[in-house]
């Protein structure tokens, strides 16, 4: 996808794709403001249905949150 958008498959076979641009200006900041950098944004996981970034969880956003594009 494009600058901060991820394209999410829920488990329900809903597909959507959700620009976490604001959410990402929002949360990702002091020590995490590098995940406002493209190439470290680009590098989330996902864990039980949550993205996360960093090895220690340094930015999660829930599956709840992400399925009603709530943050």
């Amino acid at each position: 996808m494009r600058g901060y958008e991820i394209l999410v498959l829920f488990s329900n076979d809903r597909m959507k794709v959700i620009d976490f641009s604001e959410a990402i200006k929002k949360f990702a900041k002091g020590d995490y403001s590098l995940y406002s950098q493209a190439k470290h944004f680009k590098k989330f996981s996902v864990e039980n249905g949550n993205i996360i970034w960093g090895k220690n969880w340094d930015l999660i956003f829930p599956v709840n949150n992400i399925f009603h594009a709530s943050f």
